[in-house]
């Protein structure tokens, strides 16, 4: 969802869907061919090591991109299958690589939503919710994975989804980052699947960490990664200054703070600009800065809230 200047995208990412990419020693990628206002060019999927194998995001239940990985892997074994979260552009293909391989899948956990009282909603933002997904191994914050010449560490970094997971490579200053953090965008955070204020926290804590070198489920990999991450906080301070200032003229629902914020944006990405707001506004109630009745959530109009 690009609607700023602030923050340096690169939307130069020329891979073409199918087609193998050593993008560094140790590291392949493979694009799938399911290009949206929400995906970019498509998911990319992550082979890490040689010979002995894992496999990051399969993506979305798409035969051919499974091929496609598996033709990359040929006389290789495919030993794990990482996931950085449920969202249907990622998690769906692992049945299908599963039971190919035999690899063991390891993630946060099945789908949820970010507040347990959400549980119930219906809201099924960006590409949805895979709620078939349940993994072999559920990975607590901070356990590592080894594998062949390689050990991927689970870094929770719950706010795009409530289970989602980045997958660091600490010796090599590498961390697969998932949707938490994207080159040619800023990320979706929808309640009830994201929540602002878990987003907020995760993205202070990747910018405290060692790896320079992120790749992201969607666009061009990362330099720089921590100095990235700061650019996307001041974003989204700049974001919450900008809701906070509309609401000082007076009460609003979020349609209205949407045209007044999100100036000159594709139509098409106009109800993720408004699960952006909404997400914003659960975490600025929750702080006793701004009031609604009712559940911040369900919503309604929005006010700055009485001194």
């Amino acid at each position: 969802m690009a609607d700023n200047d602030d923050v340096p995208f690169n939307r130069d990412f020329p891979l073409k869907p199918g087609v193998v990419d050593e993008v560094c020693p140790g590291v392949r990628r493979i694009l799938c061919n399911n290009p949206s206002p929400f995906t970019f060019t498509g998911t990319v999927s992550y082979i890490v090591g040689k010979g002995k194998v894992a496999i990051i995001d399969p993506g979305p239940a798409d035969e051919a991109h499974a091929a496609a990985l598996l033709d990359a892997v040929r006389g290789e074994t495919v030993t794990h299958i990482f996931v950085t979260h449920t969202h249907r552009d990622h998690s769906p293909n692992t049945a299908r690589l599963k039971a190919a391989t035999g690899a063991t899948v390891y993630a946060e956990g099945p789908h949820r939503a970010s507040r347990p009282r959400y549980e119930s909603e219906k809201h099924n933002p960006e590409s949805g919710a895979d709620r078939e997904f349940n993994p072999d191994v559920r990975l607590r914050d901070g356990e590592t994975v080894e594998g062949d010449g390689w050990a991927l560490q689970a870094v929770a970094t719950p706010g795009h989804t409530a289970n989602h997971l980045a997958f660091a490579w600490p010796e090599r200053k590498i961390n697969f980052v998932g949707d938490h953090v994207m080159g040619w965008s800023t990320s979706i955070v929808a309640p009830p699947d994201g929540s602002m204020i878990d987003y907020m926290a995760s993205l202070e804590r990747l910018a405290l960490r060692d790896e320079e070198l992120y790749f992201s489920g969607h666009g061009p990999e990362i330099p720089e990664g921590p100095r990235y991450v700061r650019f996307l906080i001041r974003h989204r301070q700049a974001r919450e200054a900008s809701i906070l200032h509309r609401l000082a003229k007076g009460e609003a629902d979020i349609p209205s703070m949407v045209r007044a914020i999100y100036i000159g944006i594709d139509p098409r990405l106009t109800g993720a600009a408004g699960y952006s707001v909404l997400a914003h506004l659960e975490d600025l109630v929750a702080r006793g800065m701004v009031a609604t009745d009712g559940d911040p959530v369900i919503g309604g109009t929005y006010r700055l809230a009485s001194p």
